[in-house]
C-alpha cells in the first residue's frame, strides 16, 4: 500500500506532466501608445482658413496629420446617413516601410458613455446608400399611386436625395483613405475616414463634443484627443472660394 509521501509525489508528477503537454503561450505585445497633447514636441495645432482645425503629429519616422472641418457636427446631421468625417494625412520619413490600414482606425465618443466606433469601409458605406436610395424610391412610388396629387413633391424629394447619394458615393470613391504602404519612393497619401454618428449612446450633440481618435501604425497607437470646437464659443471663419 503506497504511504501518503508516495502518493502526493505521483501527484506532483502528475501536474507536471500536464503543464508540460500544455502548448506554450505566446507573449503578446501591446503596442506603444503615443498621444498628442497641445505644446508636447511634435505636436502641433492650427486653425487654417479653409474652415479646419489640423492636428498634427511628427516623429523620425513618420508624421500623421489629421484635419477636422469645424462645422463637421452640423455636417453630419444633414448628410442621408449621419457620418462624421476626418481627414487624415501620413506622411513616411523612414528608409524601410509602413502599412496604413484605415479598418483599424477607431473613434471614441467621448461625452455618449465613451462609445467608440470603427471606421467605415467606403465600400460598403457605398452600397448602404445606394440601398437607402432604392428602398425611398419604392417608397416614392408607393406613396405617388396612393396620392397621385403629390406626385410632384414625391419627385421633387426623391430627386434631391438621389443626387445627395450619387454625389457623397463619388466622394467615397475617389476620396476616401485606403489600405496602402507607405516607403521612400510613395512617402505620402492622404484621405477621409467615416464613422457612423449615430447609435445607442449617441444621439444629439452637446454644444461642444469631444472625441478620441485612435489610428494603429506599425507597433504603435497614435492617440488624437480633440474638441468641436476646440474651445467653447469658438468660431473658425473660412476663406472664400
Amino acid at each position: 500500500m503506497a504511504g501518503p509521501r508516495h502518493s502526493a509525489r505521483a501527484a506532483l508528477g502528475l501536474v507536471f506532466l500536464v503543464l508540460a503537454a500544455r502548448p506554450a503561450r505566446t507573449l503578446e505585445l501591446k503596442p506603444t501608445t503615443l498621444r498628442w497633447a497641445e505644446g508636447t514636441p511634435g505636436c502641433t495645432f492650427s486653425a487654417d482658413d479653409d474652415g479646419k482645425y489640423r492636428y498634427g503629429f511628427w516623429t523620425d519616422d513618420f508624421g500623421v496629420i489629421v484635419a477636422v472641418d469645424s462645422q463637421e457636427l452640423q455636417k453630419s446631421i444633414r448628410r442621408t446617413e449621419p457620418l462624421l468625417g476626418v481627414l487624415i494625412t501620413f506622411r513616411y520619413r523612414g528608409h524601410d516601410s509602413i502599412t496604413i490600414r484605415p479598418d483599424a482606425i477607431t473613434l471614441g465618443f467621448v461625452k455618449h458613455e465613451h462609445d467608440v466606433q470603427r471606421a467605415l469601409d467606403p465600400d460598403a458605406l457605398s452600397l448602404d446608400l445606394q440601398h437607402d436610395a432604392d428602398t425611398a424610391a419604392n417608397e416614392a412610388d408607393r406613396q405617388i399611386r396612393k396620392h397621385p396629387e403629390k406626385k410632384a413633391e414625391q419627385e421633387s424629394q426623391l430627386q434631391v436625395l438621389q443626387t445627395t447619394v450619387k454625389d457623397m458615393q463619388e466622394f467615397l470613391r475617389t476620396r476616401s483613405l485606403r489600405s496602402t504602404t507607405l516607403d521612400p519612393a510613395g512617402p505620402d497619401v492622404n484621405g477621409w475616414v467615416f464613422f457612423r454618428a449615430r447609435s445607442k449612446w449617441i444621439g444629439k450633440w452637446n454644444q461642444q463634443e469631444e472625441f478620441l481618435l485612435k489610428i494603429p501604425l506599425s507597433e504603435q497607437v497614435i492617440e488624437f484627443p480633440f474638441a468641436l470646437p476646440p474651445s467653447s464659443g469658438d468660431l473658425l471663419l473660412r476663406r472664400r472660394p
